[in-house]
């Protein structure tokens, strides 16, 4: 996943084509009613089916049930399942087993929280490092970005892609504070709640590029 650039929440063919022409290696799909990017099973399998070959797809989904999550998964066939709510660790553990990578998205807002996100590290096969939601707000995609800095201490070994609050204007200093190797972006690159726009996607996948280049150029030389 080093060098890895994300945008999620994609619904339509023209965001999705907008994603892939400028490049991003991995495209996410939601499926969560409440959520402004939640998309039908039948259109998850024609904007996946297009992706195919082309970026990694990922299958988003918030405390899915085992039927919920084998309905998902046979109609879109992601590469990844991106678990967005409050799975235990033993409950990602299971849906890794059932034959998927799983990215486990983990809210960010205190040093405890970087203290919880240990407890995944075994269980999944990378972790999504986001703004903790607030009160009755969505899982993810709020456009809240967390303090960098609570990352500074982080275990270099750990693999996480960073995410919340991110956009073509910040995404190079927090990954310049962060060292993240991989981003992923969704409300960033929005003209509204779950409406894409293909020059905001443009300009994140450019600006994450350089910055992930730049921080390895960096590393490299330490």
């Amino acid at each position: 996943m080093d060098g890895f650039v994300k945008i999620c929440g994609l619904s339509t063919a023209d965001a999705l084509s907008a994603a892939l022409e400028a490049g991003a290696d991995m495209v996410g799909f939601v499926r969560f009613a409440r959520s402004p990017r939640h998309i039908p099973l039948d259109i998850g399998h024609a904007l996946s089916a297009a992706a195919a070959g082309r970026a990694q797809r990922v299958l988003l989904m918030v405390d899915p049930s085992d039927a919920e999550l084998d309905e998902a998964v046979g109609a879109i066939g992601p590469d990844w399942v991106q678990l967005h709510g409050r799975e235990s660790p033993e409950r990602v553990a299971a849906i890794r087993a059932r034959g998927r990578p799983v990215l486990k998205a983990v809210g960010i807002a205190g040093p405890e929280d970087i203290a919880w996100a240990q407890t995944y590290r075994a269980v999944a096969d990378a972790l999504l490092l986001d703004a903790k939601s607030p009160p009755g707000g969505l899982p993810g995609g709020n456009g809240l970005a967390f303090d960098w800095r609570l990352l500074a201490g982080l275990d270099p070994a750990m693999k996480f892609m960073l995410s919340g609050g991110l956009d073509a204007g910040s995404v190079g200093e927090a990954i310049a504070l962060t060292g993240a190797r991989a981003v992923d972006v969704s409300s960033g690159v929005e003209a509204r709640p779950g409406v894409k726009d293909p020059e905001r996607i443009r300009a994140f996948v450019r600006a994450a590029r350089a910055a992930l280049s730049a921080n390895q150029t960096r590393a490299g030389r330490t």
